[in-house]
């Protein structure tokens, strides 16, 4: 069973990173809020590591705070919440703030999230409400670095979570230029322009 891992980062995307640990590639899905605070390519990566094993494949989801990896560890214990959509919950929402959606019941917040409907996010907080106080606050995010096609990387990360590559590139462009008169960086900052682009979007 895979735990952790740390090696140099080959490649990244919203969603996936590729770690080589001497001489192998590990494919590992990551959340797009972990994907934001990711190293650049080329660069010493380590990951808390979720391994999921079926009789058909074997996938690793990767987290650079533990914390975040046990509150996904948490989040598929539900039924009806498997990896993928745990990854979802996570990359919409920064898990500090998914974990006080979930004590404070905030399902109108969790329902923004493509995917999750109001029988999930009701099933999500009735299990998880009371079991995540031990959870530590994962360590703030580090400033976004910028990142070539950011904008191109903002759309694939929104339609990775539900939305239609329409609207994920409408939002893209408003926030671009809603915003490039304040802040010419815009473009280039991944995390920026993501946040930005969601708030549009929601």
């Amino acid at each position: 069973m895979i735990a952790h891992l740390r090696g140099t980062l080959l490649s990244k995307s919203p969603g996936q990173a590729i770690v080589e640990c001497s001489g192998v590639g590990y494919d590992v899905a990551v959340s797009v809020q972990c994907f934001t605070r990711l190293p650049d390519e080329g660069q010493p990566a380590s990951l808390h590591i979720n391994t999921q094993v079926r009789e058909d494949s074997i996938a690793l989801f990767g987290f650079l705070d533990r914390s975040e990896k046990l509150l996904f560890e948490k989040l598929i214990t539900i039924s009806g919440v498997g990896p993928k959509l745990a990854i979802t919950l996570l990359s919409g929402i920064e898990a500090t703030a998914l974990a006080s959606a979930i004590r404070s019941a905030d399902h109108a917040l969790l329902t923004r999230i493509p995917g999750i409907g109001k029988k999930t996010a009701e099933r999500i907080v009735l299990e998880l409400k009371d079991k995540l106080e031990a959870l530590a606050a994962p360590a703030s995010a580090s400033g976004g670095t910028p990142h070539t096609g950011a904008a191109e990387d903002v759309i694939s990360a929104l339609t990775n979570l539900g939305y239609s590559r329409a609207s994920a590139q409408k939002a893209v462009e408003s926030a671009i230029q809603t915003n490039a008169e304040k802040d010419l960086t815009i473009r280039a900052d991944f995390e920026a322009l993501f946040r930005l682009s969601m708030r549009l979007l929601r």
